[in-house]
Formats: structure tokens, sequence, C-alpha cells
């Protein structure tokens, strides 16, 4: 039997990738839904205590689901040091300073490429904020990380159908700029971190559910440039002119 050429085996290299990048999954982005304009990195000269940035997680069904009531997500921060710096400590023992918000509305987003799944209409909160120093620690009982929980839902009456291959809009999470500076303020803004959104789990109202935890885009943004992020880049996509390289 001959072998396969080069170019095909490089052409199904392709192909797996891009059957890999169509599947289910989460994205995190800063500023705005990943495919509307999201970006990876945000940086922040830390010398205010005003303003605010706003990360956007979105997620991708594997399958339809037509009476879907809620979510709950899991979120994952790292700090690149020995310690969750407080700036970071937002609930529980040694908290410095409470600057972790969350929100299900996106009647002012575009709704072009990502869609309110819930109309708006779900209501929910950062349900636990774990750290090494809360009870329950946060998994594995490291020091440098923390892990927000979030849990939103709609009544059973307001149910929607949700289909696979739709990005979904699910949660807008926001850290302000509250003690950065001046009296009182919290050390650590500097450091970088890694803020991976490691599942969310898309309930139905029969006891249905779907767990997504794998990248679509980037399931990772980073915080000051911080480096070597869990889950933040998805095999890319295969374009045709990608294809026609490899044939030539």
């Amino acid at each position: 039997m001959r072998a396969p050429s080069l170019a095909a085996l490089l052409l199904s290299g392709l192909l797996s990738s891009s059957s890999a990048f169509a599947g289910a999954g989460v994205n995190l982005s800063w500023d705005a839904c990943t495919p509307e304009g999201g970006v990876q990195n945000k940086t922040f000269a830390c010398n205010t205590n005003l303003g605010s940035r706003t990360m956007f997680a979105s997620f991708v069904l594997g399958s339809d689901m037509p009476n879907a009531v809620g979510f709950d997500a899991r979120v994952d921060i790292t700090a690149q040091a020995d310690s969750l710096p407080a700036w970071w400590r937002f609930d529980g023992p040694n908290t410095c300073r409470v600057g972790l918000s969350c929100s299900f509305n996106f009647a002012s987003d575009p709704n072009t490429a990502c869609v309110d799944a819930f109309g708006s209409q779900a209501t929910g909160a950062v349900a636990g904020y774990r750290t090494y120093w809360t009870d329950p620690q946060v998994p594995g009982g490291n020091p440098a990380t923390a892990e927000p929980l979030l849990i939103a839902a709609v009544q059973l009456a307001s149910a929607q159908a949700l289909t696979a291959g739709t990005e979904y809009y699910a949660f807008k999470l926001t850290i302000s700029s509250t003690k950065t500076v001046g009296t009182g303020a919290c050390a650590g803004c500097s450091t970088p971190v890694c803020i991976t959104l490691s599942e969310i789990e898309v309930d139905g109202s029969d006891a249905t559910k779907q767990v997504l935890t794998g990248p679509i885009v980037s399931s990772s943004v980073t915080w000051q440039s911080a480096s070597q992020c869990a889950g933040s880049l998805a095999p890319q996509n295969v374009t045709w002119g990608q294809i026609r390289s490899v044939l030539r």
C-alpha cells in the first residue's frame, strides 16, 4: 500500500483542526463577546480608584436544548505570584476590597455574532468566591488561586429553546478599580493574572444538562500580560487558502 503523501497528511491535520474548532465550548474575552471584538489581554496602570473592566463569557451548545432555564459557571483565577494578591481577594478571611460583580443583562450589547440566551431575563449572582483562606478552600489549596462560582436562571415559564452552533452570551464579570491607590489601598493590582472560564453547565427544565469546558477560540483572558495561561487558544479554523497552499 502506498504511503500517504505529505500534502495529504497536512491536509488531514488542517481538517482535524477545523472540526475541533467548530465544536461546542466556551469563550472569554475583555470588553465584548469574543466574535464581537473582545480582546484577550487587559493592562491597567493601577493609578486610580475609578472605573472598571468587564469580561464577557459566552458558550456554544453541542446539541439543541429546547427548554434551557439557566446555568452555573466556574472561573479560575491564577496569579503569577507565590500568593493571591490582596487586590484579588474579594471574599472571606483576608478580604481587602469589594470589587467583583456580575451581570446577565445584554440588552445594550450588539446581539449580532453572540445572542442573548435568556433575553436578559436571567437573575443570578457570584454565588461563591473560594480562595486558600476560605472554607471550603479553592480546589487544590493553591494560595495563588481563586475560584468565582456563578449561577443564573429564569423561571420555568421562561425556558428558552437554544440551538447548537449558536454562540450565546452567558455573563459579564466586572472588576472595579476600588482601593487601588491611596489610603487603604490593596496591593497586587500590577501582578500578572490568568483568568480562565473552566466550565459552564447549561441546565434544562427536564433535568437535562450540557457541560461545556473546551475553548471555542479562547477560554482564558490575561491581566497585565500574564503568560502561559490554560485554555488560551483553541485549534484554528482551516481556510480554503490554507488547503490550496498545502496542495500546491
